[in-house]
C-alpha cells in the first residue's frame, strides 16, 4: 500500500467521520486545523481507522502520534 492509496483512504475516512466533505489532508495536519476533532471524535476516528485498514491501534501509539502524517507512518509500517 503506497502513501497516496492511505491518504486516500483516510480522506474517506475522515470526511465520515466528522461529516465533512471538504477535509484534506497532509502529514503536518492535526486535531487543530479539524473543527470537530476532540477527544470523542478521536475515539470514532481510530476505531474508523482500526476498521478501514484492519489493523489495531494502541493506547500507546495513539498518544504518542503528533500528526496525520505520523499516523500515514504507522499504517506504513504495518500495511507497506
Amino acid at each position: 500500500m503506497s502513501r497516496e492509496e492511505i491518504y486516500e483512504k483516510l480522506n474517506e475516512i475522515f470526511r465520515d467521520v466528522f461529516d465533512d466533505e471538504g477535509i484534506c489532508l497532509h502529514d503536518d495536519t492535526t486535531a487543530n486545523d479539524i473543527e470537530d476533532w476532540d477527544s470523542y471524535g478521536h475515539i470514532y476516528l481510530v476505531v474508523a481507522i482500526e476498521k478501514g485498514f484492519d489493523m489495531k491501534i494502541t493506547m500507546g501509539e495513539t498518544v504518542t502520534l503528533k500528526n496525520v502524517g505520523e499516523m500515514v507512518d504507522l499504517i506504513l509500517k504495518r500495511k507497506g
